[in-house]
């Protein structure tokens, strides 16, 4: 292993010098931090109207349908046109959604249909900026530095985890629900001010930009015949059916009725898992190549118990001992699972792959939220925690096991891709 191999963190650092790359990133920062202020008052709101988990889930069904059903056709526009341009159209959209939901709060006229409506609006939106956005961070850098890029845009993301829901927990108990959502907008137009200052991407070859023009089955034929990238699909899919539906969809209802607390704890809870995925996507700095499996693997052993526990917790301490543990191991292998992706995805395909990837995730959750938060109100939120926990392992387990050390594999690269000049 050579000595760049052992720390990508140096990279990362270098990544911060005055360029396209970091302007993004400060724009994401503030963007995030509004979203997930929005994410944890849209709960609190959805916890005020309804006792029902299921109905918890119907929102992520709600945005989650049209994001199924048009993600791969947002990755195929994100490789046929100027991904800048998508992103800041997407940024304008979720502005006016924010709003819209802010007024409704603010007017005491919200119900659970309208935050339906707003979701399968917000599902259109990150159709089509789910693949743009991650397919323009590796373009925004050289290729031997896209694990720091992507390493480095996890923490960020997670970071506002860190900021945005104990900040909504402040603003909800002194101004109410309203102002998390009109902050949110705001947010938004530090990333639009970002994505205008970013340079046009720069050109293939002219097989690669005939390839950009060819339909979405190509990136479905891609992953297919890529047996490391269908892994970390695979394992992502896993996640998302057993994990994220109980620390995501229900916490609202797990902290008010399982807990017996207040809106300022959950910001709290969400502030420790925040902490603890920004402390999971830094640990990614410091992962060589030929140890991903290894840290996976103990990853998946972490996130199965920290559920278990949650599923036995009676009070926040345990709770948000559970939490942190679980944000970590959640956040480092979704991180070096996007990196892997990433990496062995061609330029001229990346839209599309990450559009396929990004499904596992996106598109499963609506399906996942409604059977798990059913399951939920079948049996008990304790007992399905417990069920989910105990799935999760055997299941994430037993993909890695198939994986095996392809994980740890160099990535065959396209054609290199030029020097980015225009990033120094």
């Amino acid at each position: 292993m050579s000595a760049e191999e052992k720390w990508i963190g140096r990279r990362a650092l270098a990544l911060l010098r005055p360029g396209a790359f970091r302007r993004y990133i400060v724009g994401s920062a503030i963007s995030d931090t509004g979203t997930w202020m929005q994410v944890m008052a849209q709960g609190w709101v959805m916890s005020t109207l309804t006792n029902k988990a299921i109905l918890l889930g119907m929102a992520n069904f709600a945005a989650g349908i049209p994001t199924l059903a048009l993600t791969m056709y947002g990755g195929s526009v994100a490789d046929r046109f100027d991904k800048r341009k998508i992103l800041i159209a997407t940024q304008i959209a979720q502005i006016l959604l924010a709003v819209g939901l802010g007024w409704l709060v603010l007017a005491g006229r919200i119900q659970i249909w309208h935050i339906l409506c707003f979701a399968a609006l917000l599902g259109i939106s990150i159709a089509f900026e789910m693949p743009a956005i991650s397919a323009l961070v590796p373009e925004l850098v050289r290729r031997d530095e896209i694990a720091a890029a992507v390493a480095m845009d996890r923490s960020v993301f997670h970071g506002s985890r860190l900021v945005g829901p104990s900040l909504a927990g402040l603003f909800v108990g002194w101004w109410g629900a309203a102002s998390a959502f009109f902050a949110n907008a705001f947010s938004f137009l530090a990333l639009i001010i970002a994505l205008i200052s970013l340079p046009p991407r720069v050109k293939g070859t002219a097989e690669e930009e005939e390839q950009r023009r060819s339909g979405i089955m190509e990136g479905f034929r891609y992953v297919r015949s890529d047996r490391t990238i269908l892994s970390m699909i695979a394992l992502i899919a896993c996640t998302t059916i057993f994990v994220f539906p109980t620390i995501s969809v229900m916490l609202p209802l797990y902290v008010r009725n399982i807990l017996q607390l207040g809106p300022r704890e959950l910001g709290w809870l969400m502030a420790v898992s925040g902490t603890g995925a920004f402390s999971g996507s830094l640990g990614l700095l410091t992962i060589a190549r030929d140890k991903r499996l290894k840290f996976m693997s103990g990853n998946v052993l972490g996130i199965a118990l920290g559920m278990f526990f949650m599923s036995r917790s009676h009070g926040f301490l345990l709770t948000a001992c559970s939490m942190g543990i679980l944000a970590i191991a959640l956040s480092m292998n979704f991180g070096l699972a996007n990196t892997i992706v990433q990496e062995h995805a061609p330029p001229e395909l990346r839209g599309r792959v990450s559009a396929v990837f990004g499904l596992s995730f996106f598109g499963l959750m609506p399906i996942a939220g409604l059977v798990v938060t059913g399951f939920s109100d079948l049996v008990g939120m304790r007992f399905a925690l417990a069920v989910a926990s105990v799935i999760y392992g055997i299941t994430a387990f037993a993909v890695l096991s198939l994986a095996g050390r392809h994980v740890c594999d160099r990535p065959i690269a396209p054609t290199p891709e030029p020097e980015l000049t225009s990033v120094a």
